[in-house]
């Protein structure tokens, strides 16, 4: 559910499905959008599920849980992972220390299941887990000049700068939090809280006052991510092992008893896995791609790149699998990310499209530079 329709339909959205909530897909002119995020700022209602736990053993508890060190300071957070006793990845979150309770961000398919499991499993501990998804507006802020615009706007302490740190501030006359991210869309960025009554205000500020940001939906952000080599839950982190994204920023290998840990730890001390996260460059969709108008027809990609799951061949042999392809919105060109054996020569691949096999090679992450380079890039020690 949006908390500001009001305005995304001023501004012509299309919607979608995602983890249950629906989110604005895009508001046409998409290729235009992206490369106003690249050159200059954008704004996104951001779908998350949110839950809060309280207590005074709140903080020893999720540290518990997950993959990553909770911090026990105000205004701090971390990305961390809840993993499955194979050390598959069950969810993503970012869990931010908000003094009397961490607020726990999560994709919203998988905040009931995380409410009822952490539930469960409190026992003598004082703690207390909510759902209070419905209480917060969530915007995302991302751009080389996202930092002037939150600072042409937020009433109050500056900006802050350590990524996943907050400071509380005011826009117009609406309480926020705005939040450091750890830069997703390989760009400097910011996340703004705010109570979901203040929401259509404050996205009409991030919008209109100060320095203007151009609104975008959900196939812009999943572009943007990928051009950034952002492993996302919906299409790459969901069930697979952490090592094998590269995902270094989620773990704290020196803490242990977390679910999961002694296969991340095993897999880390063999000094590398069995897949990595690389990306591919469609060379044999360009021409295809380049006939389409994504901006008149933001869907009209759709038909023409792979989708996820589909083969990657180095020669006859199968040697992975697409898990998202996109047009970049820097380049126009048409890439993707994928699952591929560490190893695997991908100089001459092919990608199955349609039946068809087409001409990809390997291109380094992140596809394109911008004023940021993404926390979650993957890395791995045997490239060090």
């Amino acid at each position: 559910m949006t908390l500001v329709s009001g305005t995304h339909g001023a501004h012509g959205a299309t919607y979608r499905d995602r983890g249950g909530r629906q989110v604005v897909d895009h508001y046409g002119k998409s290729e235009r959008v992206g490369g106003a995020v690249r050159k200059v700022v954008g704004a996104i209602e951001m779908g998350y599920g949110v839950l809060a736990v309280s207590g005074t053993d709140r903080v020893e508890f999720v540290d518990n849980a997950v993959s990553n060190r909770v911090p026990a300071e105000d205004g701090q957070g971390v990305y961390a992972l809840l993993l499955d006793p194979q050390g598959g990845i069950e969810t993503d979150m970012y869990v931010y220390n908000a003094g009397e309770r961490l607020l726990v961000f999560l994709p919203p398919e998988r905040a009931d299941a995380v409410a009822d499991d952490w539930s469960e499993k409190v026992f003598i501990q004082d703690v207390e887990i909510a759902d209070v998804s419905e209480e917060f507006g969530v915007f995302g802020v991302h751009g080389p000049k996202s930092t002037e615009k939150i600072a042409s706007v937020l009433g109050g302490p500056g900006a802050p700068e350590e990524p996943l740190s907050f400071v509380r501030g005011s826009m117009v006359d609406a309480g926020v939090t705005v939040i450091a991210t750890d830069s997703p869309l390989g760009e400097e960025g910011y996340e703004v809280i705010c109570a979901a009554d203040d929401a259509e205000e404050v996205f009409d500020t991030l919008l209109t006052r100060g320095l203007n940001a151009a609104p975008f939906g959900y196939r812009t952000w999943d572009a943007l991510t990928a051009e950034a080599g952002t492993p996302l839950f919906e299409y790459e982190l969901e069930g697979t092992v952490p090592n094998v994204l590269g995902l270094r920023n989620a773990l704290d290998f020196e803490k242990g008893c977390y679910v999961g840990q002694e296969v991340v730890s095993r897999v880390e001390n063999q000094g590398r896995p069995s897949r990595r996260l690389a990306g591919l460059a469609l060379d044999g969709l360009a021409d295809a791609v380049a006939e389409v108008d994504g901006d008149a027809d933001p869907e009209g990609y759709d038909a023409l790149l792979p989708t996820p799951g589909a083969a990657v061949f180095a020669g006859d042999e199968a040697v992975g699998e697409v898990t998202r392809a996109a047009v970049g919105p820097a380049s126009g060109d048409p890439i993707a990310l994928a699952l591929v054996g560490f190893d695997a020569d991908l100089d001459g691949a092919t990608v199955r499209v349609a039946g068809d096999e087409v001409a990809a090679s390997r291109a380094d992450l992140p596809f394109v530079d911008g004023s940021a380079r993404s926390a979650r890039l993957p890395a791995y020690p045997s490239d060090e």
